[in-house]
C-alpha cells in the first residue's frame, strides 16, 4: 500500500535538486504533489514527468520570497482541496563569502528565501495543515546549521535559525494535530553545491570528513523527508534528522 496515498503534498524549489527528488517519491507513494519553484518551466517540466508515469503533479510558479506568490499557492490549495497533507519546505539558496565581505543585499537575499520563505509558508499554510488531521511541516536546514565552513557563515545562519523556529513550531502547532520537523542534509551533489564540490582538494576533504565516504543523492534526503511525511513518523514532532553520511557524528 501507497504510504501517502490520496494525500496532498506541496514541495517549494521542487523544480530541480533536492525538491525534484521529494517530490518524485512523494508522487511514486501516491500523493498528489504541487511543485512550486520560482522557475516556472523547471516546475513544468517535473510535473510533466511524474504524470507520464501515471501519478499525479502540478506545477506552480512561487517565488517564496514574495507574499502574493505565497498568497495564490495557498488559495489554489484551498479552493481544489481544502487542505495540504504535508508541506515540504525546501526552497533555499546560498551565497559563498568571506563575512566580513558579505553586502547588506546578499545577506538580505539569503535571509529572504532561506528564512522569512520558511516563515511565511509554515505561518500562511497553518489552516490548511490544520484541515488535513495530521498534517506535516518538513523544514529542510542544513548540517551547517550547527557546523562552521568558510564562507558559509551566513547561510549557516539561516539555517541554524530554520532548526530553531521547527522546535518553535512543534510546540505551537501540535495541539492542532501538525507535526513540524527538520531534515539536516550533509552534501548533495546538485546545483547548489556543483562549484565548490568540483574543486579536487575540497571535494576530497569533505569526504574525508564523512564517515561513509560518499556524498549524498537526492533520493538520500527523499526517502527521509518520506518519513516525516507519512503516518510511520505519526508521534514525531520537533525532531532534526541530519542525512549526511554521519558527517556530523565525527569530530
Amino acid at each position: 500500500m501507497s504510504r501517502l496515498g490520496g494525500k496532498i503534498a506541496v514541495v517549494t524549489g521542487s523544480g530541480g535538486g533536492i525538491g525534484q527528488s521529494i517530490a518524485d517519491v512523494f508522487a511514486a507513494e501516491g500523493a498528489h504533489v504541487y511543485i512550486a519553484d520560482v522557475d516556472g518551466a523547471a516546475a513544468e517540466a517535473v510535473a510533466s514527468a511524474i504524470a507520464a508515469r501515471g501519478q499525479q503533479a502540478t506545477a506552480i510558479a512561487c517565488d517564496v520570497t514574495r507574499g502574493q506568490d505565497v498568497t495564490a499557492l495557498i488559495r489554489t490549495l484551498e479552493t481544489r482541496h481544502g487542505k495540504a497533507d504535508v508541506i515540504v519546505n525546501n526552497a533555499g539558496i546560498n551565497v559563498r563569502a568571506d563575512f566580513r565581505h558579505l553586502t547588506d543585499e546578499e545577506w538580505v537575499r539569503l535571509r529572504e528565501v532561506n528564512l522569512d520563505g520558511v516563515v511565511r509558508i509554515a505561518r500562511d499554510a497553518f489552516p490548511l495543515l490544520k484541515a488535513a488531521g495530521n498534517g506535516s511541516l518538513v523544514n529542510v536546514a542544513s548540517i551547517m546549521g550547527h557546523r562552521g565552513l568558510r564562507q558559509l557563515a551566513a547561510y549557516s545562519a539561516t539555517k541554524g535559525a530554520v532548526a530553531a523556529l521547527t522546535r518553535a513550531l512543534a510546540v505551537e502547532y501540535a495541539p492542532y494535530g501538525i507535526r513540524v520537523n527538520t531534515l539536516s542534509p550533509g552534501f548533495v551533489e546538485t546545483a547548489l553545491t556543483e562549484r565548490v564540490l568540483r574543486n579536487p582538494a575540497i571535494r576530497k576533504a569533505l569526504l574525508d570528513q564523512t564517515p561513509m565516504r560518499r556524498f549524498g543523492t537526492g533520493d538520500d534526503i527523499a526517502r527521509a523527508a518520506l518519513f516525516f511525511a507519512s503516518d510511520d513518523s505519526v508521534f514525531v514532532t520537533g525532531s532534526e534528522l541530519m542525512v549526511d553520511g554521519g558527517m556530523a557524528a565525527g569530530l
